[in-house]
Formats: C-alpha cells, structure tokens, sequence
C-alpha cells in the first residue's frame, strides 16, 4: 500500500450513510468546502489518494466506495460491457447508484454543515459518468463536477434538469486523445452537450490512454482552486 493511502482515514461504515468511505486525513476541523471524489469501475476508493492529497487542508475530502462488489477489493457503480458498438450498461444499476449518491450528498452536507455551494463531485471513468448524473440531475445538490476520462451518458436524458436549474453549475471535462476504453468522441459530446446546455465548463484533452495523467491532475486541482 503507498503511503498516499495512508493519508485516508479506515473506512467508514454506517447506518447513516447510504455508501462506505473514506475521508483524507488531516480532517479539517471546520471544513469550508467538501469535495467527493469518485473511483471507476473495479476500482476502489483509495484509488484517488494521489488526487485527493492534492486538495486544499481546509477542504473535507470524501472517497466513497461503489456499492456493488465485482471481486474481492473490486467495485463498481453500475455493470458495463464494452462492445463494439460502444459501452453498454446495466442502466437500473446506473440509476440507483445515482439516487444513492445524491442521498449520500446530503447526509454529507448535513453531518459536516456544508453548503450545497462549497460542494463539488469529481471522478475517474465510471466515477466520473456518476458525477456528471448527479450534477446535471440535482444541480442543486453541488456546485460544480470534474469527468476525468470518463463521459456523460445518453441514458441521463430524461433525468437532465432545465437550463434555469442548472445555471450556476461549472464543469471540468478531462479526457486523454487515445483513451482506448472511452474514446475522446465522448469528451467532445461532452463538450458539445454543456454549451447545449450552457453550463459553464472547462474541456481538456491530454496525449495519453484511459487514465490521470499528471498534467490532467494539476490542470484539474488548478480548476478546483479556482472554483471559490
């Protein structure tokens, strides 16, 4: 285990709360924001330890696990099966992992009393797709969501809030070139998507394959920074 993992707190397991996670270690006291980062599939939440490190100290940062467990010490949000026609999804699992994390969201908020505005979500592939959901479905929930290699899904449509609701939400969008899992068409219907919906957003591409990249990671952490 890399020391970075040994900057997050043991999991947290509790009625409470609708997911297991871990918090990035110093804990603020008083935090004046909260960031949610979320890992992709058959991953786990101490995936993003290196990101999450990153953050600013006065910020609680919140490293939830997927609810569905694929394999010993592998979790997910939703099944996926990659095809040649392009990924296809269990969409019931998608959903449900959506609802639960905006109910996790607000356990958040009202466990640490943190503001829907000082809360952004963020993630990896599978954990970035759940973070552009949630955002883009309950824009009142955060302020802000990063998809970090990852897409926003067609399945989202019915679920898309108005214009109106979504006016104040801001956007990251990081995607590698040649992302041989989720090619970079999916950041470039991103993109197109969000000024469709006039959402503020920042998109990024980076020479690299399906990952985080250290310049994806700095110029993320650098928005983030940003953001208040």
């Amino acid at each position: 285990m890399s020391s970075l993992h040994n900057t997050l707190c043991p999991l947290q397991q509790s009625v409470d709360f609708g997911l297991a996670f871990r918090i990035k270690q110093p804990q603020p006291a008083q935090p004046k924001a909260c960031v949610i980062l979320l890992h992709g599939v058959g991953g786990s939440e101490t995936n993003l330890a290196d990101l999450a490190a990153g953050i600013d100290p006065d910020t609680l940062v919140v490293l939830p696990r997927g609810p569905l467990e694929f394999a010993p010490g592998q979790f997910g949000w939703f099944r996926v099966a990659f095809t040649t026609a392009g990924p296809r999804i269990v969409e019931s699992e998608a959903e449900q992992s959506r609802l639960t994390l905006i109910r996790f969201i607000e356990q958040l908020q009202s466990a640490y009393g943190i503001a829907p505005q000082h809360t952004v979500i963020a993630g990896f592939s599978q954990g970035g797709i759940l973070s552009a959901s949630v955002a883009l479905s309950a824009p009142e929930s955060v302020a802000a969501f990063g998809v970090l290699s990852g897409r926003i899904l067609p399945e989202l449509q019915p679920h898309l809030a108005d214009k109106q609701r979504l006016a104040t939400l801001r956007a990251f969008i990081g995607h590698g070139e040649y992302d041989s899992k989720l090619p970079v068409v999916w950041a470039q219907r991103s993109d197109q998507l969000l000024t469709e919906l006039e959402v503020e957003h920042l998109t990024r591409l980076y020479p690299i394959d399906h990952s985080i990249s250290p310049a994806m990671q700095a110029e993320f952490l650098e928005w983030l920074q940003k953001l208040e």
